[in-house]
């Protein structure tokens, strides 16, 4: 069912002052509707608790996602059911090397009109027009087609012979990808890996959830979700959640964090460098990742029912915010480095606010 009525509204952010009774109201709000969608999605989805947590704080952000794992554990399934809960327009593209960036964006074809005689250019849409988008298995495309998505996903737009044409908010890509070491795959740019608000790991389920999987997909009865949440209420609780307010300190624990990853810094601004990130990275990650270390926490908060953020926030989301944006140089990747064991090393050594 959609969101209750009964639900307060969310103020813009132009809004005036608000009493501390009407804020707890908002977050209590707030939480009620993630909790209502992360049910649904659980209906179908079993085992992957901390993925659909991930997927559902970046649709909340407004970023995307990028999903990494080996077929079958239900990467594919875990979009289709977030599409049904959420009552907004669905598209699959299935990313083959044959896939051009026309079969994506769309393109100008010319028309005929009903006289037979005038004839004139009208552009047909791709399936990119739609709220929530699945690229399933994008790295079987070439590049060519891979960099298709970018002003997509960064400006929520499509230019086709110089016009350009608005996506529907909101706009979501949630892309999945086999491991590299899988034949027939294409690294995605790291342009374009930087696009993706979190990169989430999809991991074998257990022997419980195997169970479970089991007798849900091999019975009778087909579960599927119901929509619990619309468009413009999954707007509104995007807005709330920029609003959630950021201590100086943390906001600087998150900086901090993301000049520990850049081998170049060489202790500048008092960060230190750690040996592992000195040795084995090429690149830190960029200011995209402090935004999604931030934005990220602010919805961990709301989840937790708080209107501030922690370091403690901070640190949960830095691993899905940071490992794609982390670029390895020649020696990690001969030594096949984990990306996640640099950004625990760097969590470690990075000091707290207050500490």
């Amino acid at each position: 069912m959609p969101s209750s009525p009964s639900d307060p509204p969310l103020p813009s952010a132009s809004a005036g002052p608000r009493t501390a009774e009407e804020m707890a109201e908002q977050v209590a709000a707030f939480r009620r509707d993630v909790q209502r969608l992360q049910a649904e999605v659980a209906k179908v989805i079993v085992g992957h608790e901390s993925i659909v947590e991930g997927v559902i704080i970046a649709l909340l952000a407004g970023g995307h996602v990028l999903l990494e794992g080996v077929p079958g554990l239900g990467k594919t399934m875990l979009v289709r059911t977030l599409a049904e809960a959420v009552d907004l327009t669905f598209s699959r593209i299935q990313f083959t090397p044959d896939l051009m960036p026309a079969d994506i964006l769309g393109t100008n074809v010319l028309v005929e009109q009903s006289d037979g005689r005038a004839r004139s250019f009208e552009f047909q849409r791709g399936p990119i027009f739609a709220h929530i988008v699945l690229a399933d298995e994008i790295n079987r495309a070439t590049p060519k087609t891979q960099s298709a998505l970018l002003e997509t996903m960064q400006e929520g737009a499509v230019t086709v012979s110089k016009t350009t044409y608005r996506l529907p908010q909101p706009f979501f890509v949630l892309a999945t990808q086999n491991p590299l070491e899988m034949e027939g795959t294409y690294p995605l740019p790291e342009a374009q890996l930087d696009r993706f608000f979190f990169k989430l790991k999809v991991s074998f389920p257990s022997r419980e959830a195997l169970h479970t999987i089991l007798e849900r997909t091999t019975g009778a009865q087909e579960i599927h979700a119901s929509k619990v949440i619309t468009g413009p209420r999954l707007l509104e609780l995007r807005e709330l959640a920029r609003q959630v307010p950021v201590a100086r300190t943390v906001q600087d624990y998150a900086i901090r964090l993301l000049q520990g990853t850049h081998p170049e810094n060489l202790g500048r601004d008092g960060v230190p460098v750690i040996e592992p990130v000195r040795r084995f990275v090429r690149y830190g990650a960029s200011p995209r990742g402090a935004q999604a270390l931030l934005l990220g926490a602010k919805i961990r908060a709301l989840l937790d029912g708080r209107f501030a953020i922690s370091a403690a926030d901070v640190r949960t989301v830095a691993r899905p915010a940071l490992r794609h944006r982390i670029i390895l140089n020649f020696e990690g990747e001969a030594e096949a480095l984990d990306p996640d064991t640099l950004i625990d090393a760097v969590l470690q050594q990075t000091r707290e606010p207050g500490a």
